[in-house]
């Protein structure tokens, strides 16, 4: 799956381990992740390639984690010289953090959305209406996979500004554009379970709008409750579990093109691995006037170091 100038780890039915390593290590020991370490001062570790992985999600927690421990929205912005800025924003485009892939596919077995934070949410539920509207086929559902984060303060002011609904949750955002870009008022079908705690709890509200394939928006539970929210990997799983995944069924997920290796390779772990199905990750196209509902925030160095970590995380668990 090419999506800059390297080609990630391959999410396609037939692979097998050698290719799927094969994958890992030409963008793991690619010459712009090399580049971009020894400019930040690093040594590229040696070793295997997992050796290679630990050594560098240390140093990126040194010296690219923004977040220390917190949510996207909360991660502080480094002041970089003007080369460096370049260094990373080639870099990034290198590595598949930066230009939007059209789906590979005339069919998929299922379409995935992804969420993320409020501008991300809405954006790619209008880039999955898009595709649904126009191709490729979906032969069974949509999945909006969600947790019952929190929206913060910035994100509910982003949608006020926008003159959208308030909104209290991750999820809530989610069903709210699926109503809204989807043309459904309630849903077909709903489940899940109030725990009295979110990390605890799950829903699932499955709509179905005419002409196109159901779409169910899902909150997952936490599978560290007592630690943290769900995160993709708890959403991915947890959506497997309910669709029934089955091998040889390809998907395709929709997310940001930032987050795409990251979130294409949680999805091999999560999906494709033990489910034996096909995988493809592709990012929202700015450029299409149907996902302009929200603005993207500026993308900056180092929300691109931000998510080369977190693509170096995810590898790294694949890999475990």
């Amino acid at each position: 799956m090419r999506i800059g100038t390297l080609t990630l780890p391959t999410g396609a039915v037939d692979r097998d381990a050698e290719q799927l390593a094969a994958g890992v290590r030409q963008w793991v020991t690619s010459p712009p992740l090399r580049a971009l370490v020894d400019h930040f001062g690093g040594a590229w570790p040696d070793g295997s390639l997992a050796d290679v992985l630990v050594g560098l999600d240390d140093f990126s927690a040194r010296y690219w984690d923004f977040r220390a421990g917190g949510e996207r929205p909360d991660a502080r912005e480094p002041s970089f010289d003007p080369h460096t800025v370049a260094l990373v924003l080639d870099t990034a485009a290198a590595l598949g953090l930066v230009r939007a892939v059209p789906p590979s596919r005339e069919a998929y077995a299922h379409l995935v959305v992804l969420g993320g934070l409020a501008h991300a949410c809405v954006r790619r539920v209008a880039y999955a209406a898009h595709l649904l509207r126009t191709g490729p086929e979906v032969t069974g559902e949509a999945a909006v996979l969600g947790s019952f984060r929190p929206l913060s303060e910035v994100e509910r002011r982003l949608l006020a500004d926008a003159g959208l609904p308030p909104c209290a949750t991750e999820v809530d955002l989610l069903d709210a554009a699926v109503r809204r870009l989807f043309g459904v008022a309630s849903p077909a079908d709903e489940d899940g379970h109030d725990a009295g705690h979110p990390h605890h709890s799950w829903s699932s509200r499955t709509y179905r709008p005419s002409g196109l394939p159901p779409v169910r928006v899902l909150a997952a539970p936490s599978s560290e409750p007592e630690r943290r929210r769900a995160h993709t990997a708890d959403t991915q799983r947890f959506w497997a579990g309910h669709v029934r995944l089955s091998p040889g069924d390809e998907v395709l997920c929709v997310t940001a093109p930032i987050y795409v290796p990251f979130q294409h390779c949680d999805a091999l772990r999560t999906l494709a691995l033990p489910y034996g199905c096909g995988v493809e990750t592709v990012g929202v196209d700015p450029a299409l006037p149907d996902v302009a509902v929200l603005p993207e925030p500026a993308l900056t160095a180092g929300r691109y170091l931000q998510e080369i970590r977190s693509a170096i995380r995810s590898i790294r668990a694949l890999l475990v």
